[in-house]
């Protein structure tokens, strides 16, 4: 997201409890060679990512944890 979301939604994503996740990403550095190497060790049939240290899944759980959703 380029910068603030829509005065229109802005409302929206409050009264749901989504407007701080308009803040995310905001002031990271993506590494391209990064990002790169996470997908090559994606597999889809697995919704898994393939590391040296062994297989890593990410839940929705997880997504819910590091966003701090609630429930």
């Amino acid at each position: 997201m380029s910068g603030p979301p829509s005065s229109l939604i802005e409302n929206y994503l409050r009264k749901t409890g989504f407007w701080h996740m308009t803040n995310i990403g905001r002031g990271c550095k993506l590494d391209s060679k990064h990002i790169s190497a996470f997908v090559k060790r994606w597999r889809p049939e697995k919704d898994t990512f393939h590391l040296s240290c062994g297989e890593c899944t990410i839940t929705l759980e997880d997504v819910q944890l590091q966003l701090k959703l609630q429930l």
